[in-house]
């Protein structure tokens, strides 16, 4: 089974416009409401592919009731922490080539004794997975150390983990020794502290990464696939997407993917970007199903370090 936690879970709301212009009144073309957060997106793709597992998440007020609900019916089974704030809500106004704008609430402001409830649930929970995944944002009166804490957890109760985090929450969570994290390209750069304009870049920074004791690297790289790296090798990954519908949960995808796949090697490279690509061309934040993925039209590839990254959507 394979636990997610996500700290600050939301409802997307998803609003389609023909083109975004600042300052004007625009009317929608469509709209979608979907459950949100990085670990819920990962669960929602797993689920579909009749891989068991189970989403930890906080809850609370009338948001986070309609959170679970919306989870039911994607047969997500979910453990709510209760909360006395309520759930966020983000929006995402994409525009007809695909163009993304998200706007994330910053979350509830949890108490100690709710983020000490999360984190003996999410132990609990560990203690019956094979991974225990944890991602996103840190809402309000979390610590910055709350990833790399699950880790160490994680690790005592016999799970692997991944971690899916940007900024110091990221960067905490590496000197834990996770056996997997999934960064984007800019959330790889803030972590080194330097632009990574070549895959080569990339590919160095994730080997300085693996040095320090995380286990293995998967990068997503937007419209450029994904890169892993492991204790055995390095690998790439490509794909075209058919259309761009939306960009939001790709990344979350990506990882679903590959942990669904086995969680090492070019063959979960292959499935993760495969379901990355599936999910660029559904609308709003809809987790790919296994009828949607085109697995045999990604690339696999040794890594070229040449290659350029510039304008790469990650």
């Amino acid at each position: 089974m394979i636990v997610t936690v996500t700290p600050n879970p939301s409802l997307d709301r998803t609003i389609l416009v023909g083109h975004m212009q600042r300052g004007a009144v625009h009317r929608a073309s469509r709209v979608r409401l979907d459950p949100g957060g990085k670990g819920v997106n990962v669960a929602r793709a797993l689920a579909a592919a009749d891989r068991p597992t189970l989403a930890l998440l906080p809850s609370g007020g009338a948001e986070g009731a309609r959170l679970a609900e919306l989870l039911a019916p994607e047969a997500v089974p979910v453990v709510e922490v209760p909360i006395s704030m309520p759930t966020r809500s983000n929006v995402a106004v994409v525009e007809a080539d695909g163009t993304t704008s998200k706007f994330n609430e910053p979350g509830p402001e949890l108490t100690a004794s709710e983020v000490a409830a999360l984190e003996t649930r999410a132990v609990e929970l560990a203690g019956r997975a094979d991974w225990l995944v944890t991602c996103g944002s840190l809402p309000r009166g979390c610590p910055d150390d709350l990833h790399a804490r699950l880790v160490r957890a994680g690790h005592r109760a016999g799970a692997r983990v991944a971690v899916d985090a940007s900024g110091p929450a990221l960067a905490a969570a590496c000197q834990a020794g996770p056996d997997l994290i999934k960064p984007n390209l800019t959330e790889l750069a803030e972590l080194a502290g330097r632009h990574l304009p070549t895959l080569g870049d990339v590919l160095r920074v994730a080997r300085e990464v693996r040095a320090g004791g995380v286990g293995a690297v998967l990068v997503s790289l937007g419209e450029h696939g994904a890169l892993l790296v492991t204790g055995t090798g390095a690998w790439h990954a490509l794909s075209t997407a058919t259309a761009v519908l939306s960009t939001v949960g790709a990344g979350d995808a990506t990882l679903a993917g590959f942990l669904h796949e086995g969680g090492d090697g070019p063959g979960a490279l292959r499935t993760a970007v495969a379901y990355g690509t599936a999910a660029v061309g559904l609308a709003g934040s809809r987790m790919p199903h296994p009828s949607d993925l085109r697995t045999a039209a990604v690339r696999v590839h040794e890594v070229d370090e040449s290659l350029s990254l510039t304008g790469a959507a990650a």
